[in-house]
């Protein structure tokens, strides 16, 4: 009996000891702790910096207590760092036992980058016209004796308005862009804007932005003339690609000027004045300046993770972590003009003789950098995010950039961001022009096998335009999964850098069952997924992509799209995407090509309820950001153009027509009728451009269909076809109105009185069947599944179907020719005008 009971308590000690053994070591850290303390629940460090010191040594002396891992827990509170948290390769953990820093249970601490402004008061005296006490006024801090210099301002975490000289969202348009003299001419009516050092310019050029520090404002009359700092002066007036633009169809460039005393009129509006170390601010309804959190951002980098490529950092692990508050200066020390996705142009001209060695065409060169995060990553390898969050940040988000394997990115929110929410991968070091394809000896340094899953990302680029929900450059093996995307300047995601079709780095990507919504808010040439160069094997499935904003002041109203595989981009499938209509472009795609398939609304509808983000990170989703007072862009819808005249010149039509972005625009000719069928925004504009380019020809619209038969509406059991071909079919009304009248009225009544011949072009599978009506002509189109033959399919529609050889005898009395058409000949088929290989 004895022995029995020393031999289960041998084995309960063994136990108890092993499990004791297998604990992960805890260092706790609290807003109330000091670094002085042990680090223990009821002794914590002040700081996460001291708690990643400890744990570090724990690991230097291999401290049996880390073999389960080690726990740097952060209890609730607001952390403001002095300095970046440097994790190092020595930090790393292991795959059994990794660092975690993390969240206390139901805590939600914050790392802050910034510094709060205090002790507000009202202004006594009136400040540009305004008046007494509207404008509120501040120390500014300071730091070793200088007033600390930042771009952005929030007030109780709303974001503040630069002091600008356009009164809410409208903005100016440039008068002319001098590229010899580096000069700008503005219209400049409200004399009372003064010229003041700092004063910027902010202007929208193509798919990108530019803030200019302005040099010098020269006033003549109602106009003025703006000289800029350099180095930013010289590359905005040489790099050709994004330039500011001239045109007379769509309006200038816009533009504002911001950050001047002069400028500060409007509420939400703050102006820092350095030299007298005053920051001014006009309230917002609601505020209470002598309660409001008043924060701007100090640190431009919270969180640095960074190893060497034969030292990365692994097994680091970031949970429930907020990042707040990050600075970004560069713009106001040498100027912003970006290439695309934020990389700014360190260098950048026009090639006098066009061609490299890797693209004969090439006509222009350029160098960029890139913008600093609040969380920046290199060379580390199998570090996690998950359920953290990413707030109030001026620059990007989150930063995975050189020698980055096997991390993943998963269940985060990132929100109110002024750049790129997450960057992946190298976007072109800064020795190494753009254009090039990136190969590399060492596939150590490549951004690759990471997982960007589950993430809320929202309200981001609403600094830097030009940026991204998510942005990808030279990646491998990357998998963008399950995310929503909304509230974006510009593309939801973009994967790819170079603008080549040559094989570089870049193979096996994925972009899988993402939900993209209430994007393009500012910026054109833009798309839900944009694609750019060579990318093996590449797949973009099941996302789901929809509602674009209406950007009031875009460079081309008509280039927004949901798919877009621009300049090299080969080697993609892409399929069974949800869009609704296929508004999506393929521009000099690489040779190889890509394969399309069923992208459009009729794909599984499980695959529109699938996308985004999933359990157990679900309630992210409540966190998407919205804005219902902007506007949505116009759905194109079915229209045709006809052109009446003789000697068609095709090529100069289809030239004069391609700005619109006709939405499966096709030709269709018979004799001196030329109709152009798509679907379209503005027809009346496109007939004044038509017009004025062949002043010769009539041209007619027909619009808004008199019937309107769609498969997808009127045939349960049928899966409309992705594509299609379009049979056009041109016919006259008979002269008496009456009988006119009864046509119409037939048509309008048709689906309940007649529901045979639905039925019946169900049975032939018709597409779609669109009557549309110019006074007396008719153009009718007849949508069949691309591949099928018209002659083939109609017999079907009577089949076993009496009523409409009755429908269609009844018709014929409504029905003649048009002018043109022999005696006895009423439809007329014109003969579609196939594309020039």
């Amino acid at each position: 009996m004895f022995l029995k009971n020393r031999h289960s308590l041998l084995t309960f000690l063994l136990v108890f000891f092993t499990a004791f053994s297998l604990q992960a070591a805890d260092i706790w850290v609290a807003t109330n702790g000091k670094d002085t303390n042990e680090g223990t629940k009821a002794s914590p460090l002040a700081t996460v910096h001291m708690a990643l010191r400890k744990a570090r040594e724990l690991r230097r002396l291999k401290d049996a207590s880390v073999k389960g891992g080690i726990h740097i827990i952060i209890k609730d509170g607001t952390y403001y760092f002095d300095e970046p948290l440097f994790v190092r390769p020595e930090d790393s953990g292991t795959a059994d036992s990794p660092t975690t820093i993390e969240a206390d249970v139901n805590a939600k601490p914050v790392f802050n980058g910034g510094i709060e402004i205090k002790n507000w008061k009202k202004t006594t005296t009136a400040i540009n016209g305004l008046k007494k006490g509207t404008v509120w006024v501040a120390d500014a801090p300071e730091i070793g004796g200088e007033t600390i210099n930042y771009r952005q301002l929030w007030v109780n975490d709303v974001k503040a308005v630069r002091a600008k000289n356009t009164a809410g969202t409208t903005m100016e348009r440039i008068l002319s862009w001098d590229k010899e003299t580096e000069t700008c001419w503005i219209p400049f009516k409200d004399k009372s804007v003064k010229f003041e050092p700092g004063m910027e310019m902010f202007i929208v050029q193509w798919w990108a932005i530019a803030n200019l520090r302005i040099k010098n404002i020269e006033v003549k009359k109602d106009s003025a003339r703006l000289s800029f700092e350099k180095p930013e002066s010289r590359i905005q007036s040489e790099h050709p690609w994004p330039a500011p633009w001239i045109s007379k169809n769509n309006g200038n460039s816009v533009f504002q000027l911001n950050n001047a005393m002069s400028l500060l009129n409007e509420a939400g509006e703050w102006f820092l004045d350095r030299r007298n170390r005053k920051i001014y601010y006009i309230p917002r309804a609601g505020e209470n300046m002598a309660t409001a959190k008043v924060t701007v951002p100090v640190l431009e980098n919270l969180v640095e993770i960074k190893g060497t490529i034969d030292s990365p950092v692994h097994d680091v692990k970031f949970k429930g972590i907020s990042f707040q508050y990050s600075n970004w200066l560069r713009p106001s020390q040498q100027g912003h003009v970006p290439l695309q996705a934020g990389m700014y142009l360190l260098d950048a001209y026009k090639l006098k003789i066009p061609g490299t060695p890797n693209q004969a065409n090439l006509e222009n060169q350029g160098w960029v950098g890139r913008p600093r995060a609040a969380v920046e990553v290199n060379f580390a390898n199998n570090t996690v995010f998950e359920s953290c969050s990413f707030e109030h940040l001026s620059s990007t988000g989150l930063d995975l950039n050189k020698g980055t394997n096997n991390n993943k990115v998963q269940g985060n929110l990132f929100k109110d961001i002024g750049g790129n929410g997450i960057a992946l991968g190298v976007f072109s070091e800064e020795a190494f022009e753009a254009h090039l394809p990136y190969v590399v000896k060492d596939e150590r340094e490549l951004c690759s096998n990471e997982l960007v899953a589950d993430n809320m990302i929202t309200n981001v680029a609403n600094e830097d335009w030009g940026c991204l929900g998510i942005a990808a450059g030279f990646v491998r093996n990357l998998t963008i999964e399950h995310n929503e995307i909304s509230d974006v300047a510009y593309s939801g995601i973009s994967m790819g850098w170079g603008w080549t079709h040559t094989e570089n780095v870049m193979k096996n990507n994925k972009i899988l069952a993402n939900k993209i919504h209430h994007y393009a808010k500012h910026l054109h040439d833009v798309a839900g997924i944009y694609t750019l160069s060579s990318q093996a094997n590449s797949r973009i499935e099941e996302n789901y992509i929809d509602k674009v904003y209406n950007s009031p002041y875009a460079h081309d109203p008509f280039l927004w799209l949901y798919l877009y595989t621009d300049e090299g981009s080969q080697h993609f499938t892409i399929q069974n995407n949800w869009i609704p209509i296929q508004k999506i472009l393929k521009n000099n795609n690489g040779p190889a090509g890509n394969i399309w398939k069923d992208n459009y609304a009729f794909v599984d509808p499980k695959i529109k309820e699938n996308a985004g983000i999933r359990a157990p990170f679900a309630e992210l989703k409540k966190q998407v950001v919205i804005d219902e007072a902007w506007g949505l862009q116009e759905m194109p819808k079915s229209v045709a153009i006809e052109l009446i005249g003789k000697n068609f010149d095709i090529e100069k039509i289809k030239s004069t027509i391609k700005g619109f972005r006709i939405v499966g625009e096709e030709l269709h000719q018979w004799e001196n009728h030329l109709v152009i069928y798509g679907l379209m925004n503005q027809p009346e504009r496109t007939k004044r451009k038509l017009a004025l380019a062949f002043p010769e020809l009539e041209i007619k619209i027909y619009e808004n269909p008199v019937y309107d038969f769609q498969n997808f509406e009127r045939c349960k059991d049928s899966k409309p076809a992705s594509e299609w071909e379009n049979i056009v079919l041109t016919a006259n009304l008979v002269a008496d109105e009456k009988m006119q009248k009864e046509y119409l009225d037939y048509h309008t009544t048709q689906f309940e009185k007649w529901p045979e011949i639905a039925k019946g072009f169900c049975n032939a599978d018709f597409q779609q069947l669109q009557v549309f009506k110019n006074g007396r002509q008719l153009v009718l189109v007849i949508s069949i599944p691309k591949g099928e033959n018209l002659d083939k399919l109609n017999p079907k529609t009577t089949q076993n179907n009496p009523r409409v050889d009755e429908w269609n005898a009844l018709m014929k009395k409504y029905q003649t020719g048009i002018e043109d058409a022999k005696s006895g000949e009423t439809w007329i088929l014109l003969k579609k005008l196939e594309d020039k290989k």
